[in-house]
């Protein structure tokens, strides 16, 4: 599993306030407590300063990157925020995310074309939010087609097919389970991201609906996802998940996470 640390966020009041002030110290000490819980990618998310958003993605980047040697995810809809970042980012960035939204999709399709960096593909146009399976399926069609035929390679995607609110709709959930099967099995070679907490919006016991659905996406086989790495509990079901869905040899991952503590709640 692919995890990308989220807590990098500017809608965040505590990393807002960091960035706008530019305390280093309380941005590098979130990205090293990050990549110490395992996470592989930083998100860098500077989205609520819409007329500096460029400048801030940079410094967050050079930050980042001063204390750790994970690469980011560089994470905003726009290509001058993604430019300046990638500019000085060190090793392979993600970019989170590309969609099938016309503006969107011909703003970033030449930043990624023909290079190694990452991508994550949401399932999104403009015609809005898929619902079904078939919705999902003919956005990523697309994308995919879009993204190879300007040279990245299959294995650098990581489409996202839109994890969406089960109290708006009670089958959100198994539409959004069962995209995740349809696209790895479309796809050889692809990979598949989300942020999946959406799920569980305006119900209780958020954490645990959200653990429980990470769970069954890694079933069907999810093998990237936006989440919290400090989140001890869903970096265990993670680990678990992935034993018990026979992706992890001799089960070497789950016991090296006991080992470590990660299952003493």
């Amino acid at each position: 599993m692919i995890v990308i640390g989220e807590l990098i966020n500017a809608s965040r009041k505590d990393i807002g306030r960091a960035i706008e002030g530019r305390d280093a110290a309380a941005i590098q000490q979130v990205a090293k407590d990050q990549a110490d819980a395992g996470a592989d990618y930083i998100d860098v998310n500077a989205g609520i300063f819409v007329d500096r958003e460029p400048e801030h993605v940079r410094w967050l980047v050079e930050t980042v990157q001063a204390v750790t040697n994970i690469p980011c995810a560089i994470d905003s809809p726009d290509p001058a925020a993604i430019e300046a970042g990638l500019a000085v980012h060190k090793g392979t960035a993600m970019i989170n995310s590309i969609s099938l939204e016309r503006e969107r999709c011909e703003n970033l399709l030449p930043l990624v074309a023909d290079t190694d960096l990452k991508v994550i593909a949401l399932c999104m146009s403009d015609e809005g939010m898929p619902e079904t399976v078939d919705d999902r399926l003919k956005i990523a069609d697309a994308l995919v087609e879009r993204l190879t035929g300007s040279m990245v390679k299959v294995e650098n995607i990581y489409v996202d097919p839109l994890v969406q609110p089960m109290s708006v709709n009670n089958g959100f959930g198994m539409e959004f389970l069962n995209a995740v099967e349809a696209i790895m099995e479309r796809f050889p070679g692809i990979h598949t991201a989300c942020g999946l907490s959406n799920i569980s919006y305006g119900l209780p016991s958020r954490k645990f609906l959200n653990q429980t659905f990470m769970a069954m996406a890694v079933a069907k086989g999810l093998d990237g996802a936006i989440v919290d790495p400090l989140d001890r509990k869903m970096m265990a079901n993670i680990v678990a998940a992935e034993a018990l869905a026979g992706r992890d040899d001799f089960c070497m991952n789950f016991l090296k996470a006991f080992r470590s503590g990660l299952f003493a709640f």
